[in-house]
């Protein structure tokens, strides 16, 4: 189908033009129409054949019956029929798979064949035939070369994404394998430790129970060290549950992170995040302030800023935490305070911090809050 595209449709065309040629030609010199029109009608349907057929030794044969056809259309007709020569010479040599036959049939034919009254005729046609079907095959060629890039382009593009999918599939079943192994760890856990100081203390209060009325000193013991068990047991339990559960600034700077990456992926935006500095002087409220001023800035970036580029950064200073959000784009000579950048500068207040907004190089938003927790009747607005 691809040869039919570039190549058979030159040919096509080609030999439009030259039947128009000839027909203005020989209709001009007040020959038979009715001879003219059935020699036009058996050459066209020789070279609908050809398209239909695509058996190789049909096709040769049908080349070979078409010259024949020309040469006796030009004996008994007209002599201009032999300007449809050079298409049927060039063709058998492309059917041979063999370009180099064509200047040899040309040169051989013309000598014996064309009169001279159309030799200028027929070697300016045979000229423009060969160079034009030279760049149709060129162009074959560079686009076929294309096509195979691009497919291979494509089976790339297929095994990247069969192989994304893989990774999620082992991502979610690694992530599921890790909780269960949690949940095993801990389930063994609290069966060797705390189960086992539960069990101590239970046995030790039930024989206190039966001692109670006949030993009511060595009752007393055992209960004293059933809770002394008890209290131990709530102690591991309440260590188990604390390195369980993670660090608020864990939390909060995964959170960013995630925000960051999604920005990425959905966007098409190169994100960067880094962060400096004893992380444990942020507390939940400083990470809800960050990541709202953040939200607010990068949604700007993204709707006005014309960039392709954020970097997001996290600094904890002696007196300060400084979150700063900073992109490639545009940038802004002068900056007009919104709601946006308004609510940042509120958020920013309820904890005693400021917002620097900075547009000469990109556009940079600046959080900075003090360390230490928020006042009681400190009053936060979202944006």
């Amino acid at each position: 189908m691809k040869s039919f595209n570039y190549y058979e449709l030159w040919m096509v065309g080609c030999r439009l033009i030259l039947l128009v040629y000839i027909s203005g030609t020989v209709l001009g010199a007040d020959q038979d129409q009715r001879w003219f029109i059935f020699s036009v009608l058996i050459y066209i349907s020789l070279n609908c054949m050809m398209l239909i057929l695509r058996n190789h030794k049909s096709i040769l044969c049908l080349h070979v019956l078409t010259i024949g056809w020309i040469i006796g259309c030009a004996v008994f007709i007209h002599v201009s029929f032999l300007l449809l020569l050079a298409i049927s010479l060039y063709e058998i040599s492309v059917s041979l798979k063999n370009y180099l036959v064509y200047p040899f049939l040309f040169f051989l034919i013309t000598l014996g064949l064309v009169p001279s009254s159309i030799l200028f005729h027929y070697l300016l046609t045979s000229g423009f035939i060969f160079l034009a079907y030279s760049a149709v095959r060129h162009y074959k060629t560079v686009v076929n070369n294309q096509f195979e890039k691009y497919e291979s382009i494509q089976a790339d593009m297929d095994r990247l994404r069969r192989s994304l999918q893989e990774n999620q599939e082992f991502l979610k079943q690694s992530e599921y394998t890790i909780k269960l192994e949690e949940r095993n760890r801990l389930s063994q856990r609290i069966h060797d430790e705390i189960g086992h100081s539960m069990a101590g203390a239970l046995i030790q209060m039930e024989a206190a129970k039966t001692m109670l009325v006949s030993h009511p000193a060595k009752a007393a013991e055992l209960l004293d060290n059933a809770i002394g068990i008890s209290k131990e047991g709530l102690e591991q339990i309440r260590v188990t549950l604390k390195e369980m559960k993670p660090r608020p600034e864990e939390m909060g700077m995964n959170r960013l992170r995630l925000f960051v990456d999604e920005i990425s992926a959905k966007h098409g935006i190169h994100t960067s995040f880094v962060h400096s500095g004893d992380l444990e002087h942020i507390t939940p409220l400083h990470f809800r302030i960050i990541q709202q001023n953040m939200m607010e800035a990068v949604t700007n970036t993204i709707k006005y800023a014309n960039a392709d580029q954020i970097h997001v950064e996290i600094q904890v200073l002696n007196q300060l935490i400084r979150a700063v959000v900073s992109d490639n784009g545009i940038g802004a000579s002068r900056i007009v305070k919104g709601l946006g950048i308004s609510g940042m500068e509120e958020r920013a207040a309820a904890l005693g911090g400021a917002v620097v907004v900075d547009g000469s190089n990109g556009f940079s938003v600046i959080t900075l809050l003090p360390h230490g927790q928020a006042p009681e009747n400190s009053h936060l607005r979202s944006s």
